[in-house]
């Protein structure tokens, strides 16, 4: 009687933990429900229906397996002498809510696994509310269902920049793709980047995001060649102008100065990076303060590079100063990457006519904000682009896909569209400001690093410091 008292006392202790651990999830949700905006709270009832109607679910969905061999548990309890009655698994989940929808971490079964999940992904979108739903294979044994109960592309984004140093410099934040899956672009070892679309859709915006968040950071330095404006208290980057090392508007002859003068600075740190840094490729230890990053964004590049017809004097001038605009750039991007140089093109069409095909075929990255025309897609994504024709940069037209661009999809095949957020002239102007005492000349820093007798630096020896 002593040992059933005992018994009956621990089932009371375990069902009282039980129901105290209940009662404590119960109120940390109602807590966090109601600090939650509406779009959480949304997404938070959203994940409670989930959880609550999975077994049923599943069954209809066809992500059961059924077991016919008894558990050890089953058998010993069977007294009857009839088989035990098959089981039906159903895949365990966790489920987690954000503003757009749920994550739900789910797992696989033999005969279930991910094919079966995105064979179902219809369904299981049509049941929880979601406008769309996709899946991936997380780790071994476990797929990630993302839901969305709102389209992050139609949902309009600002970004505000911290002020603080990146962790990871060259790790390039675009924004969130129609997942609401964060989509970043990693530039190191990259020479260059082109950025096409209609004017008013965003390229510029998604250009000054990149600045802002690297500007907190001493080794990266910025030159801006602006096609679209005469002077630098004009346009988009008239905040930003005290971060940068320099800046030109749409005269050809001060792009031409500038272009030459990278080009020289190129030629020299391509002279001396063994005997500065010891190695001959930057990327193998990253940017530092006296060996920055340099960034050269040209916007509005078919002002620097169009064919000037006529047999004028002037028209001829012009050419010239186009056509070697175009070989200098060139070899910025195809001989810079190795010293820290990134080319960042942006231009309306990118056909060859506004950038040079030697030159943006050797871009590795490119996006495209809304287009008119297949062909001006085509231009600035490659051909593969045809094979996608429901992310096509033509179907952004709509106002409402201001700030939404195509691009190839970070680590998988195919394309994807991402919502780029705009940031608001005054945080831009903020964080010029609050990093104006980090911008340097880098040909200055380099001249002040670089031996006046090189010597020959053994790979195993100290470098000079930097």
């Amino acid at each position: 009687m002593e040992q059933v008292t005992q018994v009956t006392n621990l089932g009371r202790i375990v069902v009282c933990l039980a129901l105290a651990a209940a009662l404590g999830w119960a109120v940390s949700w109602v807590v966090r429900y109601l600090r939650a905006d509406a779009d959480m709270r949304a997404s938070m009832r959203q994940a409670l229906r989930v959880r609550r109607s999975w077994r049923r679910l599943a069954l209809m969905a066809g992500l059961t397996v059924t077991d016919s061999m008894p558990s050890t548990l089953a058998s010993l309890r069977n007294t009857s002498g009839t088989p035990p009655r098959p089981r039906v698994l159903v895949p365990s989940l966790r489920v987690r809510a954000d503003r757009y929808g749920v994550r739900v971490r789910a797992r696989c079964l033999p005969r279930v696994g991910l094919e079966e999940y995105k064979r179902a992904s219809a369904y299981l979108a049509d049941a929880w509310g979601c406008t769309r739903v996709s899946v991936t294979q997380e780790s071994p044994g476990w797929v990630q269902i993302r839901g969305v109960r709102i389209d992050p592309l139609l949902a309009p984004a600002t970004h505000t920049p911290t002020g603080e140093e990146p962790r990871d410099l060259v790790h390039w934040e675009i924004g969130v793709d129609e997942y609401a899956q964060t989509v970043s672009v990693n530039l190191a070892e990259v020479p260059g980047v082109t950025i096409a679309g209609l004017p008013g859709f965003g390229k510029t915006s998604v250009i000054n995001r990149f600045l802002c968040d690297c500007a907190p950071s001493p080794a990266v330095q910025f030159a801006v060649a602006d096609g679209k404006v005469s002077s630098a208290d004009e346009g988009d980057y008239a905040e930003l102008v005290p971060r940068l090392f320099t800046f030109v508007g749409d005269d050809l002859e001060e792009a031409n100065a500038l272009f030459k003068r990278l080009a020289r600075l190129r030629q020299n740190r391509s002279s001396c990076i063994r005997y500065v840094l010891g190695r001959k490729d930057m990327w193998h230890r990253g940017p530092s303060r006296s060996w920055p990053w340099v960034v050269l964004v040209i916007d509005e590049a078919h002002t620097y590079f169009r064919d000037h017809k006529g047999s004028d004097k002037e028209s001829k001038h012009l050419a010239a100063l186009a056509a070697e605009n175009a070989r200098l750039v060139e070899e910025l991007v195809k001989k810079g990457r190795s010293v820290g140089i990134l080319v960042l093109l942006a231009t309306q069409k990118s056909t060859g006519d506004a950038i040079p095909t030697f030159i943006r075929d050797v871009c590795p990255v490119g996006m495209s904000f809304a287009q008119k025309t297949a062909e001006a897609s085509v231009a600035a994504l490659g051909d593969d682009i045809r094979q996608w024709p429901d992310v096509i940069p033509t179907t952004l037209q709509n106002p409402a896909y201001v700030g939404v661009a195509v691009m190839n999809s970070p680590g998988r095949a195919g394309f994807t569209r991402v919502r780029t957020p705009y940031v608001p002239e005054r945080h831009a102007a903020r964080i010029a400001a609050a990093t104006a005492h980090l911008t340097a000349d880098p040909s200055e820093l380099l001249a002040a690093v670089t031996p006046l007798r090189p010597r020959a630096v053994v790979p195993d020896q100290t470098p000079y410091a930097v």
